[in-house]
């Protein structure tokens, strides 16, 4: 039987071959196998078709677009950074840095934390005691899918949010405090809100931190890039 040659098809059944095939394989494989896959893979049809098909966008979009092939990588890349956020796998993922008091547990939200909390698929939490409790954590971006022309030329933001409650008869002092590190460790950019003192006697409702910061220029000098969150009372 003969076999054809695949270029031979139409260009828009070849288009619609390519929005299955991964993305990372289009760039780092298909693109390169010859000018024509090349020229096709570049089309901003390509990349609005993946799009639609992974659910990024919907067919009425029309929102403006500067590059459809970032904005594909950023939507595909948008998730939870942190491993273990809230506490179902116990501290694992998470450095204990201090331990102070009665040292840092995890216990199962009661019905009202649960009811009071704004997302009910939350079931456990972090507590600490009643002297300084740190813990951190340092997130590999580069093994978590942020390739270095990425983090040069795009300079995603970096979204950090987190909630936070006291006990209603002590009084606390909550602080955050992000880190672009670079591969030796060396802290390359600082994000760090003002603390939040909470009074005894306080209401004891949940509150969230939320930031945005976007990669810093010098950020992208670095071979190897990490991100850590230090968490603490």
């Amino acid at each position: 039987m003969a076999v054809g040659n695949i270029n031979e098809l139409p260009e828009n059944i070849l288009l619609e071959l390519f929005t299955h095939v991964p993305a990372r394989q289009l760039l780092l494989r298909c693109r390169l196998v010859c000018s024509l896959w090349r020229d096709l893979i570049d089309l901003v049809t390509l990349w609005k078709r993946k799009c639609l098909r992974e659910g990024f966008i919907t067919e009425d979009w029309d929102h403006p677009v500067a590059d459809w092939k970032v904005f594909y990588f950023l939507r595909s890349l948008h998730r939870n950074l942190l491993h273990n956020p809230c506490a179902e796998e116990g501290f694992e993922f998470w450095s204990l840095d201090v331990n102070g008091g009665d040292e840092w547990k995890v216990e199962d939200l009661s019905k009202d934390q649960r009811k009071e909390f704004p997302n009910d698929q939350v079931k456990k939490y972090f507590v600490t005691s009643y002297y300084t409790c740190l813990k951190s954590q340092v997130v590999d971006l580069k093994a978590e899918g942020y390739w270095e022309e990425l983090m040069d030329t795009t300079r995603p933001d970096i979204q950090v949010k987190d909630w936070f409650a006291a006990r209603p008869d002590c009084g606390s002092k909550y602080q955050l405090c992000v880190q672009l590190l670079s591969s030796a460790h060396a802290p390359l950019g600082t994000f760090q809100p003002d603390p939040a003192m909470i009074q005894q006697k306080s209401d004891a409702k949940w509150r969230e931190v939320n930031f945005t910061q976007r990669f810093p220029r010098r950020f992208c000098r670095d071979p190897e890039k990490t991100f850590q969150q230090l968490q603490g009372w």
